[in-house]
């Protein structure tokens, strides 16, 4: 006679068969029963549970795997590290598992991918396989979506199977961790649910907790779902602390003093000795099981463990690292991160070259797009094929970890001028990128749309937890405190909002970790302090490249602030992006000439202070003032709009030239002596900032008719012609001789910018008295060193340092 066993067993698979068929997987855990083996009994209450069911005819409501479009394909997110809503995306087609190409690929395809794989909509996609290469076919290449299909094979394709790439350009997304509504996920899959490392930490043998930070040395734990577990030093190696380092942020590694850890064994050996038995035998489990990871195999060129070759010990291990000891490692910081005096002159000490690649238009340090050095002339580097190896050898190149994102499409903003590299291709053993194979670029193959990016890993330093923002509308605006206190008691107080500008506000960003700034504030009335009223810092001055502000010159323990009240306390404005203003400096010098302009057509430029102080005694309207005038052309190349600081309300209408002024210095004109003495300026305020032209597939926004909008549109190009009123320097008082013509753009910070450090040029001017001769124009370094390296010096030159 049938059980009820069988009965409940019988109606456990019917209705796991039957759901199963509308896209469900009920009872999963639960394995197949074939129809022969059921009793009658089972067969026949399978049959009613089917009746009453209902036939599992097709749904509008049903999962994605039921699209008419969809049938036959499964989907699957692959490859490691990653989160469970991101991944290279994987195809089931005819039975057999393969990958998309990234070329073509865009967000909108993502869109379509990530809807099928039942979440709502993708945040980002991958390229140049960063969760790995795949294996089998490369079923899709230049998938082509709008974002609106309902499935994959809506969208225009070269066919499926039909490729020509290899799997080192497998395609990934980033989705929202949000599911839609309803989903069945029969169709996705989840492959290598084996165990992954999340995270890679250092715990000091001793004193954990008062070691400065960065700590650079310590037992290697990694933290894996259960928890932090600590690494076996069996078979360890220095390719192993090598990738170990770089996923903290360091360059390099050294060897580990092996004599004193063998000390410190020792000494707990004796110390557990003296103990009782019983709490010996359950300190040893308690190490045991303190074991999670054995067998590291790295190569040494990975950007994170997880990509080496592990072993996991097992829940039901009884024997964990037998004969061995937690794996030690000790790693180089940068210079950026030099953690004593000791090794900052060990690393000054080091001949250092002429850099040849940088970061630019990055909010922290260690992010930006890839510039490099070629004959004299910086230039940015080509996505194509660009992936995380590359990534880290310019990471590790420049005193950071490996590399945490390989960025492309230039998610760091466009680059002007040359394209040095395409193509790069590196193992991760290079010591520089400039050795890593690649191809000689040329003008048709590559355009700055394609600028190359990195985000790297970097120490953990803690400086955001001694920063916060109080009393904003949201986490990125607020009133700024900070964390002080030595030895007694720590707390909380308020920044003297005196002298506080754009440059404090960058420095208070970065250490929040909150992007760029977009205001620099000294007055917060309107933001609630709470019980927060100490003013415990003042006197703040920035240069804008410090990583905290603390770091910045201060007052100290003396404060001393003019307004003492809560309301003039200092504030900032964050945002995740800015603007970035570079001046075509090769226009300069086409275009730069001298004119001697009377008299009596400079009525309206000496209204608006665009003559030397000399013009003032003048015998007006009779005679001339000689004029040094040029074009210059002012791209932004940011990823936000250039916008005046000041609203439209209280821009200001100058009569004489019939137009508003956004802002009251917008360039500084100098002519310099070479030893840097000033003996001609010019300044031009924003007699109107508008999109004079644009790049093909941008669309200007701003300008000035009709009292419009004032800015300049990302990817456009506000135009100054040589030939408008103040786009000069007075130079009726110069002398002939050898001077240096030098421009700055927003001089005075007024607006925030990504980087001010290419908001200059300088170019090599000679005057005879009657002709002047301008040549060796440069722009983006006019304050730093290399520049001044490459400045061409005449006889007696000293110094080209601005004043």
């Amino acid at each position: 006679m049938t059980s009820l066993l069988d009965l409940s067993l019988a109606q456990s698979q019917c209705l796991s068969h039957t759901l199963s068929l509308r896209g469900t997987q009920a009872f999963p855990a639960m394995g197949p029963v074939s129809v022969w083996q059921w009793s009658p009994w089972g067969l026949l209450l399978c049959l009613l549970c089917s009746s009453c069911l209902g036939s599992p005819s097709p749904s509008p409501s049903m999962g994605p795997e039921k699209r008419a479009g969809s049938q036959g394909l499964r989907f699957r997110l692959a490859g490691f590290p990653r989160k469970p809503f991101e991944g290279r995306v994987e195809i089931q087609r005819a039975g057999e598992w393969g990958t998309i190409c990234d070329d073509d690929f865009t967000l909108q395809a993502a869109h379509v991918l990530c809807r099928e794989l039942g979440f709502t909509e993708a945040t980002g996609w991958t390229h140049s396989a960063k969760y790995g290469p795949g294996t089998g076919r490369i079923w899709l290449d230049n998938l082509s979506c709008s974002g609106t299909e309902q499935s994959v094979t809506e969208c225009a394709s070269r066919g499926w199977g039909n490729s020509d790439c290899t799997h080192d350009e497998d395609a990934g997304v980033i989705c929202k961790d949000q599911r839609l509504p309803g989903f069945s996920d029969s169709n996705v899959i989840e492959v290598e649910h084996h165990l992954q490392v999340e995270e890679v930490r250092l715990r000091p043998a001793v004193g954990w907790g008062r070691r400065p930070l960065p700590v650079t040395e310590g037992l290697v734990e990694v933290r894996l779902p259960d928890g932090w577990s600590k690494v076996c030093d069996q078979s360890w190696s220095a390719h192993n602390s090598h990738v170990v380092c770089g996923m903290l942020g360091f360059p390099s590694e050294k060897r580990v003093n092996a004599a004193f850890y063998r000390k410190l064994r020792k000494r707990a050996a004796k110390a557990s000795a003296r103990r009782p038995k019983p709490l010996v035998r359950l300190l040893a489990q308690r190490q045991q099981h303190s074991f999670g990871l054995h067998g590291v195999a790295c190569v040494g060129t990975e950007a994170h463990l997880s990509l080496c070759t592990l072993e996991f010990y097992r829940a039901n291990d009884t024997t964990r690292c037998p004969g061995g000891a937690p794996a030690v490692v000790s790693c180089v910081p940068g210079p950026l991160y030099a953690a004593s005096s000791g090794q900052k002159k060990q690393q000054q000490s080091k001949p250092q070259g002429e850099a040849r690649v940088r970061l630019k238009g990055g909010a922290h340090p260690g992010e930006g797009r890839v510039e490099v050095l070629k004959a004299g002339t910086w230039g940015t580097v080509c996505d194509r094929k660009w992936d995380l190896q590359a990534a880290s050898v310019v990471c590790r190149e420049l005193g950071f970890g490996s590399a945490r994102e390989a960025l492309s499409g230039a998610r760091m903003g466009q680059g002007m001028g040359a394209i040095h590299l395409s193509e790069v291709r590196c193992s991760g053993q290079e010591s520089s990128l400039w050795k890593c194979p690649h191809k000689n670029i040329t003008a048709e193959d590559c355009s700055h749309g394609q600028d190359a990016g990195v985000r790297c890993n970097l120490p953990y330093t803690g400086v955001e937890t001694k920063i916060r923002l109080s009393g904003g509308r949201s986490r990125h605006e607020g009133r700024v405190e900070v964390q002080i206190g030595g030895p007694g008691p720590l707390r909380w107080g308020l920044i003297c909002g005196d002298d506080w500008g754009t440059l404090e506000a960058m420095v208070a960003c970065r250490q929040l970790g909150l992007g760029y700034a977009n205001h620099g504030l000294q007055e917060t009335w309107y933001w609630d302090s709470g019980n927060i009223t100490e003013v415990v810092m003042s006197g703040v001055r920035c240069t804008g490249t410090e990583m905290s502000l603390d770091q910045c010159a201060h007052h100290g323990t003396h404060i001393a602030c003019k307004r003492t009240e809560t309301r003039f306390t200092a504030g900032v404005i964050c945002s995740e992006t800015a603007s970035d203003l570079l001046l075509h400096s090769a226009l300069v010098q086409e275009t730069a000439y001298i004119e001697d302009r009377p008299l009596h057509m400079l009525y309206c430029a000496a209204e608006e202070n665009c003559l030397a102080r000399s013009a003032r005694s003048a015998n007006w309207p009779y005679g001339h003032r000689r004029l040094l005038r040029f074009s210059s052309q002012i791209h932004n190349l940011g990823r936000a709009d250039f916008r005046p600081k000041a609203g439209r309300h209280s821009w200001v209408w100058h009569e004489c030239h019939g137009h508003y002024h956004s802002m009251d210095i917008f360039t500084h004109y100098d002519i310099l002596t070479p030893n840097g003495t000033k003996v001609a300026e010019g300044h031009k305020a924003s007699f109107c900032l508008e999109d004079t032209e644009c790049q093909e597939d941008v669309s200007k926004r701003y300008e000035c008719a009709n009292f419009g909008e004032q800015g300049i549109t990302v990817g456009c190009w506000d135009l100054y012609r040589h030939d408008i009123d103040c786009q000069w320097i007075d130079i009726t008082d110069v002398k002939p001789g050898n001077y240096i013509l030098q421009v700055v753009i927003n001089p005075n910070f007024e607006v925030a910018e990504s980087d001010f450090t290419n908001n200059a040029m300088k170019c090599n001017c000679k005057y005879d008295g009657h002709r002047i001769w301008v040549h060796n124009c440069h722009i983006g370094d006019a304050f730093g060193e290399e520049a001044n390296k490459r400045f061409e010096r005449y006889p007696g030159q000293t110094s080209n340092q601005i004043i």
